[in-house]
């Protein structure tokens, strides 16, 4: 459901001696009166003062008042057994014993205990203010309609037989247009159904104590289901939300419709798909006073990534003003990962940001509701929350999800007016945090060079493929046939009876917390939202393949490519004699791969996160200043957020190395220091006017060479400045570094000074250096270059092709490439010895282990302390060690 904004600029705030607006003790209503004998106040559930605003419940009191105060009129003589029988009823309806006939109940007054009486979302609220408020969870009030009320307004007016004849039906939930006609017929008969004459009173006097009688002063009207934001169903988007709701009247309409919201065609589809029974779900309004973020912004948050279910993160979205653009998905927001252990420890712990485009923002409309426009370039090239914001909203949802228990899915708003963030909804996460323990599901591209077609965020982890039904409405719901791929400027939860068809989803707008990508996870879908351009680069009719298995990214390629999915169950992994770790370079993967069965990252290539997250050369930022237009403008573009050429590079790499230590923290990451080759640096915007053209680059200008050459040395200087951030201020100090292609002893010596230099000292800090040995001078003089570095991480790849005088990108020698080569296994055996005779770590992070289990299990026998896998090679190695 959308996050909501408030207004009134000039409310009061009402402390506990005070009665300001907002907060006015109102007259005892006809069902105070009814109520009185089953008041929930005198619950020990439902205490009658609210820690959040240190206000009393002066409605409820005023209530019991106004009720005891007639039955002593009417009954002197037997008070005090009347007192007595009332406290019995009240403790007899504390243990659920009897009905709760209330129309309406301020959310103050409730727990989360309370979903049959008013719903999730009603009861959510109610239980953090109630709850969380004093540990600094804000949350805004209100009130809230009831199920009881519900029931009554359905049997009263006669509605129900109406519904159940038309749901009788069971055509209506393959037939799109059938279920079009019978969710508008239903909804049309409860519109033109008036409300009983007790619930509107009591509608109206809640209407009166929270806005203090203001027609100005604003609403927030959304649905809450008594089968809402469950553990395994989220309900997301199902019913509807009004913003900005102002006056006695306006709500009044506006309650009226979201009763009618409980049968929405997507609603009445999605109860049907989830086997819940339409008559046993109720509709309650939640009555929310309006956070003004229409000045400000607003989002969602989950805490765990919604893609992985790696739950040592809180996903932050924004975007400017109602937050009813995030959650409904029109617009691509900001993101931020944040760390939980060092969020905990004070640290700067945003380990990710991604700029969204923000193009929209929805804001209020005079005289009530709202209205979608433009966001400036100003507004699209800014992030929408300071990491400040984002690391307070992080430690919000921590508390939140440590006092339910469980993953939360939290909506937040930031007040334009006071500056002050706020909570505005939470439930629980229903996908993620729901697979099945000890079981990796896995999808992988095939087919690799596929031609891209377009490219946004991923939904899942998914592939899926079939060909384009491109839909510009709604109305065109019946030409949407199974297993095609919906491509669509946006989807809502409106399209969710076509999205269950769906093959696969594409569409131009959204982020990966709206409601439609909350409703593809649910469904198991392949969706890529936020792509931009979608509808335009595809074509009706056309084959493609749309891959959500690649990272934070998703790609839509030309053709039906293969893939395959497997699934591992990890069962009993045996004990076995060396560790496992992993190869993982694209920060995007490393939540899935940091939950496999690992002890760390025995390779983590930084080259990978300069050319995908950076793709500068690092001397074209360096001289900026001196480029060409066109090159400039390239170079915006990419560092949009960030301040200025030298920030944007030492951040992105700061991220990058935090989200790969984060995965796997507090094990081991050994991040290999830049390692491009001439060409490759080339390849990098700005590298043609830098780079030499070298004959062989795989043994030319690289790895420490470059290092200590003063070519270079400003470019090494601020990679280095991005692990000491990573190390430093965000708290990663699991991270070790390896120096790569060290040839002579002099630059293994040299490398040291440079480190010391930039304030990376070995061994201070905790520090680790490693060295990667690669070549055959590393082999020769393996005690030597030991004297310089902790330990060796052996390259096998580059070992093999120089000690065996080959090309390994040469298809005519691609025979002879074999790390099982007995001359390349002498010094394999080598390097371990003289790391064992100096008590120094050993480990190998080439190819050849993942290819070849039998290598893997020789160089256990040979002592080596870890193997370093890519990440589909860790099961089956594992097992395949573990073989008696």
């Amino acid at each position: 459901m959308p996050v909501q904004s408030k207004i009134c600029r000039g409310a009061a705030v009402l402390g506990a001696s005070a009665v300001g607006l907002g907060f006015v003790v109102p007259q005892a209503s006809p069902s105070a009166a009814r109520a009185a004998a089953s008041t929930a106040s005198a619950s020990p559930a439902s205490p009658a003062f609210s820690p959040s605003t240190g206000i009393a419940s002066c409605a409820v009191a005023g209530a019991v008042s106004f009720a005891a105060a007639r039955r002593a009129g009417a009954r002197s003589t037997r008070a005090r057994s009347s007192t007595n029988a009332r406290a019995q009823r009240v403790a007899l309806f504390a243990r659920g014993g009897e009905e709760d006939t209330r129309v309406c109940i301020p959310l103050e007054e409730l727990r989360n205990t309370d979903v049959d009486k008013v719903g999730g979302k009603s009861a959510s609220l109610g239980e953090m203010i109630s709850q969380l408020s004093d540990v600094g969870v804000p949350v805004p009030g209100g009130f809230s309609t009831t199920a009881f009320a519900y029931k009554e307004f359905l049997d009263k007016g006669g509605i129900n037989d109406f519904i159940n004849n038309q749901l009788s039906d069971d055509t209506i939930y393959t037939d799109v247009n059938k279920l079009m006609e019978v969710g508008k017929a239903i909804r049309d008969k409860i519109m033109d159904t008036p409300f009983q004459q007790d619930f509107e009173a009591e509608l109206k006097e809640q209407w009166s104590r929270v806005s203090g009688g203001d027609d100005k002063f604003t609403f927030a009207v959304r649905s809450s289901a008594t089968a809402e934001d469950l553990p395994d169903a989220s309900f997301a988007g199902q019913q509807e939300t009004f913003l900005n709701v102002m006056g006695y009247e306006d709500l009044k309409q506006k309650v009226h419709l979201v009763f009618a919201s409980l049968f929405t065609d997507r609603a009445i589809s999605y109860r049907h798909d989830r086997g819940f029974e339409h008559e046993k779900v109720q509709l309650c309004a939640t009555c929310q006073k309006m956070v003004r973020s229409e000045t400000g912004s607003a989002g969602v948050m989950f805490s765990l990534d919604t893609e992985s279910g790696f739950k040592d993160v809180v996903f932050v979205t924004a975007a400017w003003g109602l937050g009813e653009t995030v959650v409904g998905g029109t617009v691509n927001p900001d993101e931020w990962y944040v760390f939980k252990p060092t969020l905990a420890e004070g640290k700067n712990s945003v380990v990710s940001r991604t700029m969204g485009s923000k193009l929209v923002k929805m804001i209020y409309k005079e005289g009530g509701g709202s209205e979608v426009v433009d966001t400036s370039e100003e507004e699209q090239n800014k992030w929408s929350a300071s990491d400040e914001e984002v690391k307070a909203l992080a430690e919000m949802a921590v508390k939140i999800e440590k006092h339910y228990g469980r993953p939360m899915d939290i909506e937040w708003a930031r007040d334009g007016d006071d500056g002050k963030l706020y909570i505005v909804q939470a439930r629980p996460e229903t996908v993620a945090s729901q697979k099945k323990v000890g079981v990796i599901e896995e999808y992988k591209m095939l087919e690799k060079g596929g031609e891209k077609v377009a490219e946004g965020r991923a939904v899942g982890k998914r592939i899926g493929s079939g060909k384009v039904n491109i839909l510009t409405s709604i109305d065109q719901m019946a030409e949407f046939e199974k297993g095609q791929v919906l491509v669509a400027d946006m989807t809502d939860p409106d399209w969710e009876p076509i999205m269950k068809k769906a093959g696969a989803i594409i569409t131009n707008r959204g982020g990966r917390t709206c409601h439609a990508a909350i409703i593809a996870r649910e469904l198991g879908i392949p969706a890529i939202v936020g792509c931009g351009d979608a509808t335009d680069k595809v074509k009706k009719g056309d084959a493609v393949t749309v891959s959500c298995a690649e990272g934070d990214t998703g790609y839509i390629y030309k053709g039906e490519l293969k893939f395959e999915k497997n699934v591992q169950d990890l069962g009993d992994l045996p004990e076995i004699g060396l560790k496992i770790m992993m190869n993982v370079g694209n920060p995007e993967t490393a939540f899935s791969f940091g939950q496999l069965p690992n002890e760390g990252i025995g390779l983590a290539r930084l080259e990978f996160v300069i050319n995908n997250a950076i793709g500068v050369h690092p001397k074209a930022l360096l001289n900026y200043d001196t480029l060409d237009a066109e090159t400039k403008g390239l170079i915006d573009e990419r560092m949009r957020g960030y301040d200025g050429p030298k920030d944007f590079y030492i951040k992105k790499i700061a991220e990058g190395i935090a989200t790969l230590a984060a995965s796997v923290y507090p094990k081991r990451i050994i991040v290999r220091l830049s390692d491009f080759k001439s060409n490759e640096y080339k390849s990098l915007i700005g590298g043609e006017q830098y780079e030499p053209d070298e004959e062989n680059p795989m043994i030319g200008f690289r790895g420490c060479g470059r290092y200590t050459d003063p070519f270079f040395e400003e470019c090494f200087a601020m990679e280095l400045e991005a692990v000491k951030i990573a190390r430093g201020e965000m708290g990663l100090k699991n991270v070790e570094i390896m120096i790569p292609f060290v040839r002579t002893l002099d630059m293994a010596k040299d490398v040291n000074e440079v480190l010391e230099k930039n304030g990376l000292k070995r061994g201070e800090d905790g520090l680790k250096v490693q060295m990667m040995a690669e070549l055959p001078s590393n082999v020769f003089l393996a005690e030597e270059f030991l004297e310089y570095f902790d330990g060796f991480s052996i390259g096998s790849n580059d070992l093999t092709q120089l000690t065996l005088g080959l090309d390994r990108d040469s298809g005519l020698v691609a025979q002879y490439f074999d790390e099982r080569n007995p001359a390349v296994m002498k010094g394999l055996e080598t390097l371990i010895k003289a790391a064992k005779a100096k008590g120094k770590y050993v480990g190998i992070c080439g190819q050849g282990p993942s290819d070849h289990p039998d290598l893997a299990k020789w160089l256990m026998e040979q002592g080596i302390d870890s193997v370093s896998l890519n990440p589909d090679s860790v099961i089956p190695t594992w097992q395949f060690l573990g073989k008696k």
